[in-house]
């Protein structure tokens, strides 16, 4: 095998573009079957990240040259059949047949040799919790080892974490600053998020910061409890509760949930609505309720596509959200929340109380809102309608509420739904 560690030599410098080694000699479910290599640079050293996907699963790991060629010198052969080397000034091909018979073919790139490759570290350069830096919560949640690395398997959650940060980041502006800042984080789980936004707005950004995390599993709770006390978070707090029964409070400056599941989603929307938080970031989860009730003669041609209906439905039940947020006084975006290729479940509906609270017209110009339109067309109602059409409390939902005060946001109008029965 002299003369691939001797071409991996001559590759794994500053004018490597990409490596990949592939055809893995033992393909099997959860083993490796391609491995990627490129040249960043890390605070001034020049390393080799090596990215390894495996089924669904992506690591990375950052490796010097020599680690880098001693790795990928023993992969050949023994896991993969094929190496492609792609650099400034060649480009190569190295073969090992099953009797393990070598060969290297190469030629020049003079093209490219004028052009330096992209040594940006990506991975890094961007994020608010920085990659290398420990952060305590981060270790004690198991993300990150003590020096700061990231955990293989957790990589994904840490980029999650980072994303969410810049939305946070985005609406920073719109806090307040002359009081503390009320967060709610309905069904936080195990608090990867919660831990996260406290961390960033208190300590990072020296918000006088309030924040209560929310959910069902008690034994969740006590160990989120004992962290936050650990880490002297003395005004961030966890209790156990359902998103519709919840009566801790009756204000928040920002509601958020991730992947609170089907209707609790609208519940926690709801509960937002109510308390006419300044921000809602929701991401959505396992929308069910469309499904299974969605009736359209002009889409019948993809509904009966099970799969096709699934997806429609989620989509529409997001729209739906989005609209009621609009009428009852936020400007409402849906948002990418992380690459597809991650997770299916990557859309984040964020919502920002618009200052006169006032909801939106009807785009056109007519009295019935977006969102009834959109509900009598599927021939579906939503939770979140009707809670916003008939609250429990029989008081006349949050529209009547906010009439009170002044800032009634458009109303959604009762009715029933095209084809519902009593």
């Amino acid at each position: 095998m002299d003369e691939i560690r001797t071409l991996l030599q001559d590759a794994l410098d500053e004018g490597l573009y990409q490596l990949t080694l592939s055809k893995a000699l033992h393909p099997g479910e959860g083993e490796i079957f391609r491995k990627k290599v490129r040249p960043v640079m890390v605070k001034g050293e020049l390393l080799f990240q090596v990215t390894a996907y495996a089924g669904k699963q992506v690591f990375h790991e950052n490796l010097t040259a020599r680690e880098a060629e001693e790795r990928l010198s023993e992969d050949m052969g023994n896991r993969f059949g094929q190496l492609q080397a792609d650099t400034v000034k060649f480009s190569a091909t190295a073969l090992v047949s099953k009797k393990g018979k070598v060969t290297v073919k190469r030629k020049p790139n003079r093209e490219r040799e004028a052009k330096g490759p992209d040594l940006s570290h990506n991975r890094t350069r961007n994020y608010i919790l920085e990659e290398g830096t420990p952060v305590p919560f981060l270790v004690d949640l198991g993300v990150q080892t003590e020096d700061g690395k990231v955990v293989r398997r957790f990589y994904d959650k840490f980029r999650q974490i980072n994303r969410f940060l810049e939305f946070i980041e985005d609406i920073l502006p719109i806090l307040p600053k002359d009081r503390p800042v009320h967060l709610v984080d309905f069904g936080c789980g195990k608090s990867y998020l919660t831990f996260a936004m406290y961390h960033y707005l208190h300590v990072m950004q020296g918000l006088d910061l309030r924040v209560t995390g929310l959910d069902l599993k008690e034994d969740v709770i006590r160990r989120c409890s004992r962290l936050a006390e650990k880490y002297g978070y003395e005004h961030l707090r966890f209790c156990c509760g359902d998103i519709a029964d919840y009566t801790g409070t009756d204000r928040a400056d920002m509601v958020v949930t991730l992947h609170a599941c089907d209707t609790a989603t609208d519940y926690a929307l709801y509960q937002a609505i109510r308390w006419q938080a300044r921000v809602i970031l929701s991401v959505p989860c396992c929308q069910h309720e469309v499904n299974g009730q969605i009736r359209c003669d002009r889409l019948e041609g993809a509904l009966r596509y099970g799969l096709i209906r699934e997806r429609m439905s989620a989509l529409f039940t997001d729209a739906l959200r989005a609209d009621l947020l609009e009428e009852q006084g936020y400007d409402a975006q849906i948002l990418e929340f992380i690459d597809m290729e991650h997770t299916p479940k990557n859309i984040l509906i964020r919502a920002v109380k618009r200052e006169e609270g006032r909801g939106k017209e009807s785009r056109r110009g007519e009295g019935e809102p977006e969102s009834l339109r959109l509900a009598n067309f599927l021939n579906a109602r939503t939770t979140l309608q009707k809670l916003l059409e008939t609250p429990a409390d029989g008081s006349g939902g949050v529209a009547a509420d906010a009439a009170e005060k002044g800032t009634a946001p458009a109303r959604i109008r009762p009715g029933r739904v095209k084809g519902e029965v009593d």
